[in-house]
C-alpha cells in the first residue's frame, strides 16, 4: 500500500506485510481464500530502488548486513505465505517487477489484467534476484524461459506471461476484481481440508521422487475419506445434488 512510490518494497510494507501474515495465520481455520493486490492501479514495482542506493553511498561491511537482514525478512514472507494451508490468489495488474515477480509466483493462482506488464529486473541494477523467483521461474515455466526471463530482464505482457505458465488467467481491467473474487469465492466454498491437503501434495511434488509422492497421497487421501467434507461430497454425487461443504 504505497501507490505513490507504485508498492516498492520497503521496510514499512514487509512489516505490513508480516502483520498481514500474522492476522490471517491467528485466524487461519475462518479463511477460505487470500487475495493479494497492490493499491492504486499497480501490483508491485519491485524494490525501492532509491533505499538500495542510498545503501550504496555507505560502507559496504555497513551496508551488506541491513540489507542481508531486509531480504532475510523478505524470504521470511514468502515462506510463510507458501505455507499457508489457503489457496492464495495475486491480483495484477500495471506493472509486476523484481520482488513482485517473487510475490506474485508464492501464490498459488494468478489473475492479471490485459495490461499488465511483468519483468523480473533484478538485472538491470546489477544483482541477482531474491524472493525465491529463481526457484519458482524454473518449476513454472522451465529453465530456458527461467533464463530469459532473468538474464534479459525484458518486460512482456500478460498474454505472454499466460502462455509461459505464469499466471492463469487474463482478463480485462474491468473485470479483474469480478474474476479474482469468483477464483477466491469458488475456492472458499470448496472443502477446504481438501484443499489444504491438495496444495501440499502439489508444492511438495517438484522435490519428490514418485514413492514418495504415491505415499504423501495415500496417507493424505485416507485423512481425507474420514472428514465430513468427504461424506458430503460422496453423498451428494450419489444424490446427484451440488455439494454443501463445511469448513473441514
Amino acid at each position: 500500500n504505497r501507490p505513490d512510490r507504485m508498492n516498492a518494497l520497503d521496510k514499512s510494507m514487509i512489516a505490513g506485510m508480516s502483520d498481514a501474515l500474522d492476522k490471517i495465520e491467528a485466524d487461519i481455520a475462518h479463511i477460505g481464500a487470500v487475495i493479494i493486490e497492490g493499491s492504486g492501479g499497480t501490483f508491485m514495482a519491485g524494490g525501492d530502488v532509491k533505499f538500495f542506493y542510498k545503501m550504496t553511498q555507505s560502507p559496504a561491511d555497513e551496508a551488506r548486513p541491513v540489507i542481508e537482514t531486509m531480504i532475510n525478512r523478505v524470504h521470511d514472507i514468502i515462506t510463510r505465505l507458501t505455507a499457508l494451508p489457503c489457496p492464495v490468489i495475486a491480483k495484477l495488474e500495471g506493472a509486476v517487477a523484481g520482488f513482485g515477480v517473487s510475490l506474485m509466483n508464492a501464490c498459488d493462482l494468478a489473475i492479471a489484467a490485459e495490461e499488465t506488464v511483468f519483468t523480473l529486473a533484478y538485472i538491470h541494477i546489477g544483482t541477482s534476484p531474491d524472493g525465491g523467483s529463481t526457484h519458482s521461474l524454473t518449476r513454472l515455466v522451465g529453465m530456458k524461459k527461467a533464463k530469459e526471463i532473468a538474464l534479459f530482464g525484458d518486460r512482456f505482457g500478460a498474454d505472454e506471461a499466460h502462455d509461459c505458465g505464469l499466471i492463469n488467467k487474463v482478463v480485462p481491467a474491468d473485470q479483474l476484481a469480478s474474476a479474482t473474487a469468483k477464483y477466491a469465492t469458488r475456492l472458499a466454498s470448496g472443502p477446504r481440508g481438501a484443499i489444504a491437503r491438495t496444495k501440499a501434495l502439489l508444492n511438495a511434488a517438484p522435490e519428490a521422487d514418485l514413492n514418495q509422492q504415491l505415499a504423501a497421497e495415500a496417507q493424505s487421501f485416507a485423512e481425507c475419506s474420514v472428514s465430513d467434507d468427504f461424506r458430503e461430497g460422496v453423498t451428494a454425487f450419489v444424490e446427484k445434488r451440488s455439494p454443501r461443504f463445511g469448513k473441514s
